[in-house]
């Protein structure tokens, strides 16, 4: 008998080789398959469907899967190995990653430089020529971290022995890597050497990438001991890159606000604002910083995954295939899907869309319990939303909404006495202002939400400039901690009611 088997996964076209037993986790993330719940075999983001071959249905997979899924074919890859020659029916998702093309006001210098958002989820980074401010090139990519889990917490639990961290810290800088090498290759000699990359994301993100032990980030008060400005040669990293320029993570502001936030701050200049403003980053982990010129105070809430798609029945990113938005036309549910194809599943805009819309129905009470004993919430075939999937929602708006309440009173404001409230990344971007504010998710008016796009990317294309004084920003910069605030949990509950 080989040792060898092959996989063909359909509709791609692609044929892989691989050693028998291989888990199908090792070698389908790259074509699309997902792993939200870092393989634990606790959701159902991973599922495949063998049109050939075989593949054991685990009692694992019974507890996951309906009867007719697993006859139907339907296994998920985190619990599977490639025990004989199988055909596969997976989708490789084509996901829209939030990139920036801001102007903004700066000082040349010669040469060239590389910003990268590092996310939780994505990767992007752009190629800047240092004397005129132009973005020369793009490039973005998913998170290879994301094998291992969706969110943070999944990341720091495994990063707590030292094989764990060094897995994460060697894949997130193999493929920032190989971004900056494939961004350089496109530039010109005239254009002048790469001076500097400069790198920002959330402090988990700058643990792992920096190979900081994340184990005081697992347990109270989630404070870390080292989140300042990070600084290496780029061949440190392993990156064979030319003049090999330095590499700059810039600085977090306190627990788990990281320096994708001190970023946003920059970007939208909060820190020189006369008015108090505010910036709010919606994701797995919550950031959100009020302040002025004068003092900011920020804190960050485990949301959870949930506007990201995770932990949600038909849940996913926004790629191909999710419902996106959902309105409500003529008494009737309308759905739009990414991609105009059959949907596939949900992502967290049409999460906040579909639930605003379930309340205006009727369809969904304002304890957040589906009407007249129904158990699910059909959206348009074969997505539906659960009792469980209305209840993470519930959850991830009660921990942002308790936030943004409990650091407003810490500054001695209410909420109409904030000029602009800045809306970061992807899910801010593209979330529907009016169903957040309908399902008590952020309670500002509409006119002074602003989608800002992605701020921490344009904060570190700013930074390849210089001119600001992080430790001025940091020193003016409050952290509070909600865990430790004896008036969050109170108002976390109090926020669970949807208006």
């Amino acid at each position: 008998m080989t040792d060898l088997v092959r996989i063909e996964l359909k509709p791609l076209g692609k044929t892989l080789e691989v050693k028998r037993g291989t888990p199908l986790q090792d070698v389908l993330f790259v074509y699309g398959v997902e792993f939200p719940c870092g393989g634990r075999g606790r959701c159902r983001g991973c599922r495949v469907k063998v049109l050939e071959g075989d593949l054991e249905a685990t009692s694992e997979q019974h507890a996951i899967l309906t009867p007719q899924e697993i006859r139907e074919g339907w296994r998920l890859a985190c619990r599977s190995r490639a025990t004989g020659n199988l055909t596969l029916e997976i989708a490789q998702w084509e996901t829209a990653i939030l990139a920036d093309q801001t102007a903004f006001e700066f000082t040349p210098r010669e040469g060239l430089g590389i910003a990268v958002d590092l996310g939780t989820t994505t990767l992007v980074a752009q190629l800047l020529d240092l004397r005129t401010g132009h973005v020369l090139g793009v490039r973005t990519a998913l998170n290879p971290q994301v094998a291992y889990g969706s969110d943070v917490m999944s990341r720091v639990e495994r990063g707590l022995t030292a094989e764990g961290l060094a897995g994460l810290r060697d894949a997130i800088r193999r493929g920032i890597g190989v971004l900056a090498a494939k961004l350089i290759a496109g530039a010109r000699s005239e254009q002048g050497p790469l001076r500097q990359i400069v790198v920002v994301g959330n402090t988990v993100m700058h643990h792992l990438f920096c190979g900081i032990d994340p184990e005081p980030l697992a347990h109270y008060p989630f404070e870390p001991v080292r989140d300042g400005l990070e600084v290496f040669p780029a061949s440190a990293l392993g990156w064979r890159l030319p003049a090999d320029p330095p590499v700059e993570f810039l600085p977090c502001l306190g627990g788990f606000v990281g320096s994708d936030i001190l970023a946003g701050i920059l970007a939208t200049k909060m820190h020189e604002s006369e008015a108090l403003v505010g910036l709010i980053d919606l994701g797995t982990n919550g950031e959100i910083v009020f302040g002025n010129r004068e003092r900011m105070i920020c804190a960050s809430t485990a949301a959870g995954p949930a506007f990201e798609g995770g932990r949600i029945s038909a849940g996913m990113r926004a790629a191909t295939g999710a419902i996106t938005e959902v309105s409500i036309v003529d008494g009737a549910l309308e759905c739009h899907v990414l991609g105009h194809v059959a949907p596939r599943g949900i992502c967290g805009s049409g999460l906040v869309d579909a639930v605003a819309a379930g309340l205006d129905l009727g369809v969904i009470r304002n304890t957040g319990r589906l009407a007249n004993g129904a158990k699910e919430f059909p959206l348009m075939a074969p997505v539906a939303l659960t009792q469980a999937d209305i209840r993470e929602l519930q959850l991830a708006k009660a921990a942002i909404a308790a936030g943004i309440r409990i650091v407003l009173k810490k500054w001695g404001a209410k909420p109409d006495e904030v000029r602009t409230v800045y809306l970061a990344g992807a899910f801010g971007n593209y979330v529907n202002r009016a169903s957040a504010r309908r399902i008590g998710l952020i309670d500002f008016p509409d006119e002074r939400l602003h989608p800002a796009g992605n701020t921490a990317l344009l904060g570190a294309k700013m930074a390849l400039f210089g001119g600001d004084d992080f430790a001025s920003i940091r020193r003016r910069t409050e952290h509070i901690s909600l865990a430790a605030d004896p008036e969050f949990q109170d108002t976390y509950v109090g926020e669970m009611l949807f208006p």
